[in-house]
């Protein structure tokens, strides 16, 4: 119960901010705004003020903005989306994916402030440097036995023991000379302790490794607030710099090969299982977590495909090469075609986490 309420308020929240941004930039240029919804239809109840109503919808999953002429009707009203200038409608257009950003930037600072878990080298001197289980291969001894992403490792017992773990090439070193043999590892996630045995393979798959983890040096970095705020915009920038990449690579292996090889693809239900494993592990690791969608949310809908924010920027693209609008006929029948594909998508997408599950 407590991982949906969790889920709820985090895919809630991201959705919420998205929305606002287009809410108030719209405001900011003179676009009249008809309905701003906390959550999404039936409504429970709403307030008008001014010209905008303000409701309580039934599903809490975020929010919605509702802006006069934003389908292309009433031109010659010069409060309709539609009248203003293109770089008006860009910018309103464009708003949810900057206010993900800054809700990104936000909760990476306030991570630093609390003390966020950051990956850091053997060689880096450090103190309370732990070893975390980062991905488990499938079928792989660790899977079998267990063992989850998001574990630290804090003791290995097999004849000898080995305690005060804090480098990652301790553990490869005590699990290389253990091979075949069973070994008692000790873990903890969150609060939660606990022993798991497992047997090291001797003969592994290639770049799997004998218990088929990948393992992760991780400290807690702390930063006073003035210097919290100053790396979380930098650490923001430079996750989107870096998911961008992994997005292009994929794209082009979708493109030149018809396949993504190792991409793991979230729906619904693999972010709630994650959310999960993030609640187990701790506050800081929901803020990471929170940071990570709220890029990737603001990476995707600034993609030009139909449907999205950054499809509908591209018409306004398009609208200033040739010097007319696109007709809104095909316009929205190209939007609502890339709606249909999002949703099979989605749906597939969730099939596959579902599967995965058992």
């Amino acid at each position: 119960m407590l991982t949906i309420i969790i889920f709820i308020v985090i895919l809630g929240l991201l959705i919420f901010v998205h929305e606002f941004g287009h809410f108030l930039v719209a405001k900011k240029n003179g676009v009249k705004v008809e309905e701003f919804g906390f959550g999404f239809p039936p409504r429970i109840f709403g307030i008008k003020k001014g010209e905008t109503v303000y409701s309580i919808n039934l599903i809490p999953l975020g929010g919605f903005v509702k802006i006069f002429g934003e389908e292309g009707e009433a031109k010659e009203n010069h409060r309709s989306f539609a009248a203003k200038k293109i770089w008006q409608r860009a910018i309103i257009l464009l708003a949810g994916v900057a206010m993900n950003v800054f809700l990104a930037a936000i909760v990476v600072s306030l991570g630093y402030g609390l003390g966020l878990p950051t990956a850091i080298d053997d060689s880096q001197m450090v103190s309370g440097a732990k070893v975390q289980i980062t991905e488990i291969a499938p079928n792989s001894p660790a899977q079998i036995a267990g063992l989850k992403s998001g574990d630290i490792v804090v003791k290995i017992l097999a004849e000898e023991e080995l305690n005060n773990i804090g480098k990652v090439n301790e553990v490869q070193n005590f699990i290389a000379k253990n091979k075949g043999e069973e070994i008692v590892m000790t873990l903890q996630r969150g609060r939660d302790v606990r022993e798991v045995k497992v047997v090291p393979r001797i003969n592994p798959p290639v770049g799997e490794g004998a218990l088929g983890v990948d393992l992760a040096r991780v400290t807690n970095v702390f930063y006073p607030w003035y210097q919290a705020i100053y790396e979380g915009v930098k650490t923001t920038f430079i996750l989107i710099w870096t998911i961008t990449v992994a997005l292009g690579y994929l794209f082009w292996q979708l493109v030149s090969q018809g396949r993504a090889p190792g991409a793991e693809v979230a729906g619904p239900v693999g972010i709630f299982s994650l959310t999960g494993q993030a609640a187990q592990m701790g506050f800081v690791y929901l803020l990471q977590l929170t940071a990570l969608l709220s890029i990737n949310l603001a990476i995707i809908n600034a993609l030009p495909l139909p449907a999205l924010d950054g499809g509908r920027v591209l018409f306004l693209i398009i609208e200033k090469i040739k010097g007319s609008p696109v007709s809104q006929r095909i316009e929205r029948a190209i939007h609502s075609a890339g709606f249909v594909f999002l949703i099979i998508l989605m749906l597939l997408i969730t099939v596959r986490d579902v599967i995965k599950l058992f």
